[in-house]
């Protein structure tokens, strides 16, 4: 048995590393790398995954059953099961030639589930959860696309992916890990299986023939690129939770509205206003709605702009990706597999995130939101054609924020036979002060987590920081 362990923390044992093949030959060719995709090779491995109370069944039985359950995944997902090439032209692909995965079963059971969401900061052990930590995805050449790590805790399981970024994005892995927890639950109570499971399959679409299937080049250095942020800077992670209720008294103060009116009918104008994405204002003649999201998107700008003590005239950044298929025309399958995001900018000065209002700064995310139709995607591609780079991801000038993910995705919709998760989280990939995660709260509903990355004294701040802590549940 291996430990990965360090002094002040508890042991994660290996129990055993295995690799798992797709339970059918691929049938699907090499897929290109895209615009969106080839920018993320200087990223780390995405690492997300679920906790979950610890299942009836014995694990001599438990580990079996999510090695075969992902073995069937895999064949409706044969990219993950592929390495990347590049071919004597310099293009990179995804070959399906279901060279596996791997499969991580390690131990913690002298850890339990108050010990990942119990302490205010999400503690070291986290990271512990997920294999290929700070792997960069170029090394998808050599190293498999995908590996899956469960960990046994003493009350608990925790199920933790870590995928290549270059091949997937967040809307594309939450199919698959759902897809993962469905096929499970059906071999474990369906006799059917065969039968059933075309039923609930949300098949992913592989086609490479849109507008982010490009002919320039990628110049990758000698060694491959490499991640553009201090990968071993002191930082502070917490997940500040926000309940619906608390999301919408932003929202409405945010918007002018009564707060003590009909919450829904705020919501509901605010989701049709911002839905359509590009042109039109709300339904309510001449007026912008702004939605759940935008609102605490710009009370978290303020909060982190006030802790970190910038100069008025310092420009402070705040960035947020955003799901390019329902804004390209003809629009992309929502099941389209790869990356399809984009990083869309808010500039704003110090002096004026701050003395202005939340209104004022929602307004700014909101134009920047609104902005980025068809007409605005097609630009980012020919800009990023002229000059094929890797994205810079990270905080350079120390007045940047970066919000990822998505309270949209359906990360609690997936019940692999005993019960929807507890909590979502995700390792050490990708981190640096300014780095925000966004989740959908476990009780649905409109409610919001947000995972929050700071340097220490920015973390410290923001905790006694009236405005924004008023609002967190936490």
């Amino acid at each position: 048995m291996h430990s990965y362990s360090s002094s002040s923390a508890l042991p994660v044992t290996l129990v055993s590393k295995t690799m798992i093949f797709p339970d059918q030959n691929s049938s699907l060719g090499d897929l290109k790398l895209s615009v969106s995709d080839l920018p993320m090779l200087s990223c780390h491995y995405i690492q997300k995954g679920c906790l979950f109370t610890r299942p009836s069944i014995p694990t001599d039985s438990l580990i079996p059953l999510l090695k075969q359950s992902l073995s069937k995944t895999l064949s409706f997902f044969p990219p993950l099961a592929g390495r990347l090439y590049t071919d004597e032209k310099g293009y990179i692909y995804i070959t399906c030639n279901d060279a596996g995965i791997e499969f991580h079963h390690t131990s913690c059971t002298n850890s339990f589930i108050r010990d990942i969401i119990g302490p205010l900061h999400v503690p070291q052990l986290v990271k512990r959860l997920f294999c290929f930590d700070k792997t960069v995805s170029y090394n998808g050449h050599l190293k498999p696309i995908m590996a899956v790590q469960v960990t046994e805790l003493g009350d608990g399981i925790f199920i933790g992916c870590s995928v290549n970024h270059a091949v997937t994005d967040g809307t594309s892995f939450w199919n698959f890990f759902n897809t993962f927890a469905e096929i499970c639950r059906r071999i474990s109570d369906d006799n059917n299986y065969n039968q059933s499971i075309d039923k609930i399959m949300r098949r992913p679409d592989f086609t490479r023939d849109s507008v982010l299937i490009s002919p320039a080049i990628l110049q990758v250095p000698e060694g491959g690129p490499k991640v553009t942020f201090n990968e071993n800077e002191p930082l502070s992670e917490r997940i500040f939770s926000f309940s619906r209720e608390a999301i919408l008294e932003v929202k409405a103060k945010v918007n002018n509205s009564d707060v003590n009116g009909d919450f829904n009918a705020v919501e509901i104008l605010g989701k049709q206003s911002n839905d359509k994405y590009c042109t039109e204002t709300g339904p309510v003649s001449g007026t912008v709605l702004f939605s759940l999201f935008q609102s605490l998107s710009a009370l978290l700008w303020r909060a982190v702009t006030r802790a970190r003590k910038l100069p008025a005239s310092k420009t402070t950044t705040f960035r947020m990706a955003v799901n390019c298929r329902p804004r390209l025309n003809p629009k992309l399958n929502p099941l389209y597999f790869g990356n399809a995001i984009q990083s869309i900018p808010t500039y704003a000065s110090a002096g004026d995130v701050t003395s202005h209002d939340l209104r004022w700064c929602a307004r700014q995310l909101n134009e920047s939101v609104r902005a980025h139709d068809d007409k605005t995607v097609r630009r980012f591609i020919d800009n990023w054609e002229k000059d094929p780079r890797c994205f810079p991801l990270g905080n350079f000038d120390g007045a940047s924020m970066t919000m990822g993910s998505s309270p949209r995705f359906p990360m609690y919709d997936n019940d692999f036979g005993w019960g929807r998760p507890l909590a979502v989280r995700s390792g050490g990939a990708n981190k640096f002060d300014g780095k925000i995660s966004a989740f959908p709260g476990r009780e649905g509903n409109g409610s919001i987590d947000l995972e929050v990355v700071l340097a220490p004294e920015t973390m410290a701040a923001i905790e006694s920081d009236v405005e924004f802590m008023q609002y967190v549940m936490n």
